[in-house]
């Protein structure tokens, strides 16, 4: 539990779940319905909400749980559409692709990336100050999760 709020405050949100309704199996994390609590068994497959899972003691979201962080206030950068389709292609975002800051944050900071019909594309890591980059094609924020992954891992 305690890695899901770590990584929920690096977007400068608060997302509070109770501790009774997160079912742990392996390690995957979910998020069930207080009347469904009680029909799961221990050995379910799946069941609720898909939140992510821990590797190597690092959280890794669904993209479920980041949507849910981009409904609430919190660090967000919007960007145009054609910086939507290269992002989730993998691609790092350039300065002359944001639209839109929502949130404070800098340097080494985390942001949901969002179009602009304010749809979580994923997230990013800071590189520069935004505000102070005048270079419109330097790289500001690197990808670090986006929606497009599980089609790459596809082959």
């Amino acid at each position: 539990m305690k890695l899901i709020e770590e990584f929920v405050d690096r977007f400068k949100t608060s997302v509070r779940f109770d501790e009774n309704l997160i079912m742990k199996k392996h390690n995957r994390y979910y998020l069930v319905a207080g009347k469904l609590r009680g029909f799961v068994q221990e050995d379910f497959f799946y069941a609720g909400t898909y939140l992510g899972k821990v590797k190597h003691g690092i959280f890794f979201p669904s993209f479920i749980l980041m949507a849910m962080l981009a409904e609430k206030k919190s660090n967000k950068i919007v960007v145009d559409d054609k910086t939507a389709w290269l992002f989730i292609c993998g691609r790092d975002i350039f300065k002359r692709g944001i639209q839109n800051v929502l949130g404070s944050m800098g340097k080494g900071d985390y942001a949901l990336i969002v179009n602009r019909h304010d749809e979580c594309l994923g997230f990013g890591r800071i590189l520069h100050n935004i505000g102070e980059v005048r270079e419109k094609s330097k790289v500001v924020v690197k990808n670090v999760s986006d929606i497009g992954d599980f089609l790459r891992r596809e082959k």
